[in-house]
């Protein structure tokens, strides 16, 4: 079997365990009042969807945890997944016409272990009709700026939130961080970001991938610049990582994406969501495709979601907060273990 991860002294279940953790723990129940109050005032609905689903997200790189339905009466059985998001199901009520709406939603992703990370964990999701990235990003500071202190620190970094959030998009950080490459003229071509890369001293790895090499130098170059004096918002991702996110019609090699850094932590991601069926197929079919290659397996495509975006979705932008991050940022906490009430796998009380 393969290690478990490192494990606390006690279980959280321990009294003295609960105690140490128990600020952070209040601190999480009052952000999630103020969570509520927030959207209330806003006229977001409040929405509660399905964890079990056939097919748990379309993402190519996010394992899911795998369950099967077995009917009462009947023969055989059914796979079904738990989430890895409630977006597509949020999105259905979109398209119903259930208008600005979010959920505090209870999500799983598997491989997933870390101090900020959690294999079960929980998701903000909001989405308002009509809404511009813009404008999402407007409400987000909005949201941020109530919930959190004026100033957090993790890890060592301060973040004034008092302070105009950043707004860079992918090109101006690759130009700034990256010695001037040009990320969107390589848009998707491999040797071609292997050749700019090379030009400012950043050495590929054999035939590396366009995808690969392009996470590798913002995990090593651009992130970790992103999200320290003030929040930043990285906008208008490579149209290669548009995932559920149109692209921008005044420059189509760019989708209209940002994820969003408080404090040196990726805290946010968000979309103008792409409403045409006919292109999110083409994605979705290229994203089975790639998950079976890379993996050898995985879930179809979820045929009823394209059923509903073909009715017709109206234009809309959303967005995916890590909530456990956010807890942890308010409550000053090193990991996002000591804002669960039962810690993080299987129940520690510093493993996140």
């Amino acid at each position: 079997m393969p290690d478990r991860p490192p494990q606390p002294s006690l279980p959280s279940w321990h009294p003295e365990s609960l105690a140490q953790r128990l600020p952070a723990l209040r601190r999480r129940t009052r952000l999630m009042s103020e969570t509520r109050a927030f959207f209330a005032a806003r006229g977001y609905a409040e929405v509660e969807t399905p964890a079990l689903v056939p097919a748990p997200g379309m993402e190519v790189h996010l394992a899911a945890f795998r369950s099967e339905f077995r009917p009462i009466l009947g023969e055989g059985a059914y796979p079904l997944w738990l989430r890895t998001s409630p977006e597509l199901a949020i999105k259905r009520l979109l398209v119903a016409g259930c208008g600005p709406v979010f959920e505090l939603a209870r999500v799983w992703r598997n491989g997933e272990v870390s101090p900020r990370h959690s294999p079960e964990f929980t998701m903000l999701e909001w989405y308002r009709p009509g809404a511009t990235l813009d404008g999402l990003m407007d409400e987000t500071e909005d949201f941020l700026r109530l919930v959190l202190p004026p100033r957090v620190t993790h890890g060592g970094v301060t973040t004034d939130l008092t302070a105009p959030f950043e707004r860079l998009t992918m090109a101006e950080a690759f130009s700034r961080y990256v010695g001037g490459l040009d990320i969107l003229a390589t848009e998707g071509d491999g040797a071609a970001l292997r050749a700019a890369a090379s030009a400012v001293g950043i050495a590929p790895r054999g035939e590396e991938g366009w995808e690969d090499l392009f996470f590798r130098i913002l995990l090593e170059r651009i992130e970790p610049e992103l999200g320290r004096d003030r929040p930043t918002f990285l906008t208008h991702w490579p149209a290669p990582q548009a995932a559920l996110a149109r692209r921008d019609p005044a420059d189509p090699r760019a989708a209209l994406r940002f994820e969003l850094f408080v404090a040196g932590i990726e805290l946010a991601n968000a979309f103008d969501e792409l409403t045409d069926a006919a292109e999110q197929a083409g994605r979705f079919a290229h994203d089975v495709a790639e998950r079976h290659r890379l993996y050898g397996e995985g879930w179809p495509v979820d045929q009823d979601f394209l059923d509903a975006l073909a009715h017709g979705m109206p234009p809309t932008a959303g967005i995916a907060l890590g909530f456990d991050r956010l807890a942890m940022l308010a409550a000053g906490a090193e990991t996002v273990a000591e804002t669960l009430w039962l810690g993080g796998w299987p129940y520690g009380a510093t493993t996140g």
